[in-house]
């Protein structure tokens, strides 16, 4: 187990360029099963959980070259499915949330998918319905083994299309339905689907090995079902939760930073979001300046003069992955702010870190924290925490750089299944953070 030794109090300076996006690449990499032929992804992220899922394509049997840093070829031409059925499978597919994406295209290209229950953060209850009831709609039968908490679907005789309400907009179980739907016989429509740009870069990707999908962009897709899939390039974008994680940073810390080739086109309220938190951020180009606060930021109320709320929503809603980003920030602003999590029940327990620090926060609710700012007139104080997911673990790492005297982080390996060598990056702008194992 490792941990960070933070100084906090010192004003950054540089520029700082997004890795590529974990929620994009946990999607792109799975869909690499749906075809034979060679698959080649840039700007992929070097981070746990990425690792974790290339690991485990691997032991699948799909054939993977590093090309460069961040590219790699895949070619599942010798996909050994008997592996899902092994003990070795049961405990690796655990460990990580996105290995359920694998489930589709295995169920698309070989008539079966079987997963564990999934792991990763413990924000609350993750639901799985959305997944294997889309499958259970394209013909799929379903099992599940309560005693090993192991799921199955199984189509020996194809998949078939057809029309679905999805009960909740779920990116994974878009994704999900989607990859397995492109190899269905017929057409599938699927209305309340997710639209986030991440989904939307699996379609395009998806198009582009010879899949027919209509809609992207929009909640209703329409997919007609093909044959068979060919290779591809694709790039991954960067990653917008890391683009906003460093927007807080700046701010909390006073700091000049400009972000690198952000892809604005994809950020949707993100930079508006922060703004309303009276945070000053320019686009240049393709890149995000962020000048130094020296004189702090203030929050902006409602057009009424109610106090300013920010709520998570699925796209082209907030984000709930930035909510402790703004929460963190908020601490330091003038004025005051709710900030409402509709989406997960336990992602704002962190907090009484951050009330040990001297942040002052109420917590209303598991869903809800009014946050009354200090305006930088009473500076943070450092302490030792834990982190209990990334999102949080990230968070706290702000609080930390903005804080006077050394923090202590553990449970580190939270923040690096996230965040590509975030000490060094950090320590590139002149953060003082040592990372002792």
């Amino acid at each position: 187990m490792g941990i960070f030794k933070i100084e906090g109090g010192i004003r950054l300076k540089g520029e700082i360029t997004p890795q590529g996006a974990k929620n994009e690449a946990l999607q792109i990499l799975c869909a690499v099963l749906l075809t034979p032929e060679k698959v080649t992804i840039n700007n992929i992220p070097d981070i746990i959980d990425i690792n974790k899922l290339l690991t485990l394509l691997e032991n699948l049997g799909v054939k993977i070259q590093k090309n460069a840093p961040g590219s790699y070829s895949f070619q599942a031409d010798d996909v050994n499915v008997g592996y899902l059925e092994t003990e070795a499978f049961k405990k690796e597919g655990g460990s990580l949330r996105g290995s359920i994406m694998i489930v589709g295209p295995l169920l698309a290209r070989f008539g079966k998918g079987y997963i564990p229950k999934p792991g990763g953060d413990k924000i609350g209850r993750r639901r799985l319905d959305t997944h294997f009831e889309g499958f259970i709609n394209l013909g799929a039968k379903f099992r599940y083994n309560r005693e090993d908490h192991f799921y199955g679907v199984e189509a020996p005789k194809g998949l078939k299309g057809a029309d679905m309400l999805l009960d909740e907009a779920s990116v994974t179980g878009t994704a999900n339905i989607v990859m397995a739907a492109v190899l269905a016989k017929g057409k599938t429509t699927v209305y309340n689907a997710a639209c986030e740009p991440y989904l939307q870069q699996l379609c395009k990707m998806l198009n582009s090995m010879g899949a027919k999908i209509t809609g992207v962009g929009s909640n209703l897709l329409t997919i007609e079902g093909v044959e068979s899939l060919g290779g591809c390039e694709h790039r991954i974008l960067p990653d917008m939760i890391e683009i906003g994680s460093w927007i807080g940073l700046a701010a909390m810390t006073k700091s000049e930073i400009t972000i690198k080739d952000v892809s604005w086109d994809n950020l949707g309220v993100i930079p508006s979001t922060f703004r309303k938190l009276g945070i000053t951020l320019e686009r240049k180009g393709d890149d995000i300046y962020i000048p130094s606060h020296v004189d702090g930021y203030e929050i902006k109320t409602d057009i009424d003069g109610s106090i300013l709320t920010v709520a998570d929503a699925p796209w082209p809603g907030f984000t709930p992955d930035l909510l402790s980003i703004v929460l963190v920030v908020a601490t330091q602003a003038k004025g005051d702010v709710l900030i409402h999590q509709k989406m997960f029940e336990s992602r704002l327990f962190f907090v009484d870190k951050l009330i040990d620090m001297g942040a002052k926060i109420m917590l209303c609710d598991p869903h809800r924290a009014v946050v009354m700012g200090h305006d930088f007139q009473s500076q943070l104080k450092a302490t030792t925490m834990s982190s209990p997911d990334i999102r949080a673990g990230i968070s706290l790492l702000i609080a930390a750089l903005s804080a006077k005297g050394t923090s202590t982080i553990q449970n580190i390996e939270q923040i690096d299944r996230g965040y590509e060598r975030i000490d060094e990056r950090l320590r590139a702008i002149g953060a003082n953070i040592v990372r002792v194992e």
